[in-house]
């Protein structure tokens, strides 16, 4: 099987992967401990793997054509914050559930979405270069829109140690990926390091997705009744960015290409990332991961739809 083969098929692995662990969890009540204590460790390496594929001392490339990263800034860091704030205003005024649904759509993606632009018929080079770029803005923007969006909570009731975990089983993957890029940059010939971690970001997320499974299995069962609420409003966000993504591309003249490598970018959100985030939440809150995790296989399925819609709503 190559890569590209795993990679295509990676919605049933999840969704086969979510399944083991609803079972495992609730059949076997001893291995939603075991869950929890693994998940973080397995979280940590499929962060470096994610991270190691983000051209991290190419920022400055990002900056090459000026329409193409207003459009990327504008969309994910200006436009797609009101329509998650739109969109939040639908759901129940539970705080957990509207906190997992800002957490996850405020953020770009900035691992999957440069595959599925190429398999869109995107511009990769645009999407690999301004992908640090993105990386960057979210980490800073991130707390500023919990704070001032209305309609969704911020982080205030979350304990500092809880807060200062979550953030470092981020910022040591982060560190440690930059740390591979330079020891790969001094010898042209380590480049193959970055091919064999590009083959780890599937499995370990499976991994992280049924050990979610696993240590939640009474958290999903309870919120069951929220799962008609999220799916329609995750597929309403993927419409909703396709839109501003049209509108901006015919604004700015963008080209086909260019246009639909936007798209994928709106598109898609970065679940890994706020993933530990939504974990380190007090008990009370512990639907927040269930949250993210649902809207990543909303999100997979839709890129599916995505990869035939896309070229066809940007034509050359």
């Amino acid at each position: 099987m190559t890569r590209l083969q795993l990679e295509r098929h990676q919605v049933w692995i999840y969704l086969a992967a979510i399944a083991t662990g609803l079972v495992l969890g609730g059949v076997l009540p001893e291995v939603r401990a075991s869950g929890e204590l693994l998940l973080w460790p397995a979280l940590v390496l499929l962060l470096y793997a994610a991270f190691a594929q983000v051209p991290l001392l190419q920022l400055r490339a990002a900056f090459g054509d000026r329409r193409f990263l207003v459009a990327v800034v504008t969309g994910n860091f200006l436009l797609v914050p009101l329509l998650v704030f739109a969109l939040v205003q639908l759901l129940p005024a539970d705080p957990a559930l509207r906190l997992g649904v800002a957490l996850v759509l405020l953020v770009p993606c900035t691992d999957w979405f440069i595959g599925f632009a190429q398999m869109g018929g995107g511009d990769t080079s645009r999407a690999i270069a301004v992908t640090p770029l993105n990386l960057l803005l979210q980490l800073l923007l991130l707390p500023l829109y919990l704070w001032g969006l209305p309609g969704v909570p911020s982080l205030q009731g979350v304990p500092a140690a809880s807060a200062w975990s979550a953030a470092g089983v981020v910022l040591v993957p982060l560190a440690a990926a930059f740390a591979t890029e330079r020891w790969i940059g001094r010898q042209p010939a380590r480049e193959s390091l970055r091919e064999r971690l590009a083959w780890w970001p599937v499995p370990l997320l499976a991994v992280v997705v049924l050990l979610v499974a696993a240590s939640q299995a009474a958290t999903v069962r309870a919120a069951a009744d929220t799962l008609p609420l999220l799916v329609p409003l995750f597929a309403a966000y993927l419409l909703g960015a396709a839109l501003i993504a049209k509108a901006l591309a015919r604004m700015l003249r963008l080209p086909a290409r260019h246009g639909r490598t936007l798209c994928f970018s709106l598109g898609t959100r970065n679940s890994f990332v706020v993933l530990p985030l939504a974990l380190a939440l007090p008990q009370g809150w512990s639907i927040a991961a269930v949250v993210v995790v649902t809207q990543s296989l909303v999100e997979l399925l839709g890129m599916l739809l995505y990869l035939r819609w896309v070229p066809r709503l940007f034509r050359d």
